[in-house]
């Protein structure tokens, strides 16, 4: 059984907090590093897809923080804003002149260890899933910007759009390619003829999605781990 990410939370009151969030604009200086490191390492050709996606898109998804301004969720999206104020002034002046979109969390991380733990694997858990639809609609945002939906490896200088997409919303390249390659009529949306069995996938996949985020301790869990996005991505394929 998947462990909760609020195994480490020791009372209701405590959970209660950590559900609770205020939205905020911060400077991109006061948005510092975690107390104890990320617990990720940074994919430097993630944040390069994200940079060049927030520059078109703006950020969809707010960072989140402690009430020291440290990050508890959204390493690669601070990277990559980073990257955007250093490689394009002009997109982060438009989309970060008043500054970061956050959610701004009433505790400190440095004190409470297990509060910032949950809420990464909070935040992580309740990642939007984007309908077909919508990304072929962020989809010609992006080629209305330069970006080249190509299949194979993309000419030298060329944005590719599948990559960059797929970065924006948290799936894969695959699954990307599937919804843009469904008619502009949206035959690829989620409309199974059972609506029970739909709704059982997508908790499914809700439920899976949550495990992914879970720290892992033995070998076993490990390959379990590895197998996920598989698993993940035929239960998405089921919803086509």
């Amino acid at each position: 059984m998947a462990k909760s990410p609020f195994a480490g939370v020791k009372s209701s009151a405590m959970r209660t907090q950590v559900e609770r969030s205020v939205a905020s604009l911060l400077p991109l200086e006061q948005i510092t590093e975690r107390f104890d490191g990320d617990t990720r390492s940074l994919n430097q050709t993630h944040v390069e897809a994200l940079s060049e996606s927030i520059a078109v898109l703006g950020l969809i998804q707010p960072i989140a923080i402690d009430n020291k301004g440290r990050l508890l969720a959204g390493g690669h999206r601070r990277a990559a804003i980073t990257r955007l104020k250093e490689t394009n002034a002009d997109a982060y002046q438009q989309h970060f002149s008043k500054g970061i979109p956050t959610r701004a969390y009433d505790f400190d991380s440095e004190k409470e260890p297990e509060l910032a733990l949950a809420i990464e694997a909070a935040e992580n858990e309740k990642r939007r899933d984007y309908t077909p639809t919508e990304v072929r609609g962020l989809a010609e945002r992006l080629k209305n910007a330069g970006f080249h939906h190509t299949r194979g490896r993309s000419l030298a200088g060329q944005k590719s759009l599948a990559p960059t997409l797929a970065a924006v919303i948290g799936k894969s390249t695959r699954t990307v390619e599937r919804y843009l390659a469904a008619d502009s009529n949206g035959a690829a949306d989620l409309n199974p003829t059972d609506d029970g069995f739909r709704k059982q996938l997508e908790r499914s996949i809700k439920a899976l999605r949550k495990l992914q985020s879970m720290r892992t301790s033995t070998e076993l869990q490990e390959k379990v781990a590895q197998d996920l996005p598989q698993l993940i991505d035929l239960l998405e394929k089921g919803l086509m």
